[in-house]
């Protein structure tokens, strides 16, 4: 049996591509002598196809982010714990998520222009839609972190959408799930950011 069943799998790309523009804070992980090493920065997703970002040359990890290296990046979505309480029929307790996972080569960009572009473009991105702020090309602070950051672009060799989201249930099942996913994210965080930095 192929696992996860292949309900819980989704191949359309424009699904995994908006998972990756709406979450992009990614999980990078490299290996280096059977080790992981693991880091999370924001990637965006390019008009080629590929995923860049950028790293601070003191990260061991930024070492491994060149020379065609393979690389395993995952993107995670809304999830929550369901309870059977919200269900019109008898069910166990479960968790619902949305991930995406890639697999891909990586190599650096050691062009400063390149580099500056993409820190431009990236802020661009990340700032839609008021744009309330602007990275110009001449920012002082930009110009002199140019120094101390690396660029790095991964190409894509393989996809794998994960969306739990209670697709073996009842139409109604289905939408209790999701309207639970909804309201679970929207109340978790208040909580969360409450509980650890009290107002």
């Amino acid at each position: 049996m192929k696992y996860p069943p292949k309900i819980h799998q989704d191949s359309n790309r424009n699904h995994l591509i908006e998972v990756i523009k709406t979450y992009p804070l990614a999980t990078i992980i490299s290996v280096k002598n059977n080790t992981p090493l693991i880091t999370h920065l924001p990637l965006i997703y390019n008009a080629k196809g590929q995923l860049i970002g950028h790293i601070d040359k003191q990260n061991p990890q930024a070492a491994l982010l060149k020379n065609n290296t393979p690389i395993t990046v995952l993107f995670s979505g809304p999830q929550c714990y369901i309870s059977p309480s919200i269900y019109t029929t008898t069910q166990l307790p479960t968790w619902n998520y949305i991930k995406v996972h890639i697999q891909g080569t990586v190599n650096g960009n050691p062009s400063k222009k390149a580099l500056k572009d993409s820190l431009i473009a990236m802020t661009e991105f990340l700032e839609q839609p008021q744009h309330k702020y602007v990275l110009e090309p001449n920012n002082q602070r930009m110009l002199a972190a140019l120094d101390y950051i690396d660029l790095f672009e991964i190409t894509i060799t393989a996809w794998e959408g994960k969306f739990k989201l209670s697709q073996d249930k009842t139409p109604q099942d289905m939408a209790n799930a999701r309207a639970e996913l909804l309201r679970a994210n929207q109340v978790s965080v208040e909580t969360f950011l409450n509980r650890i930095f009290p107002r």
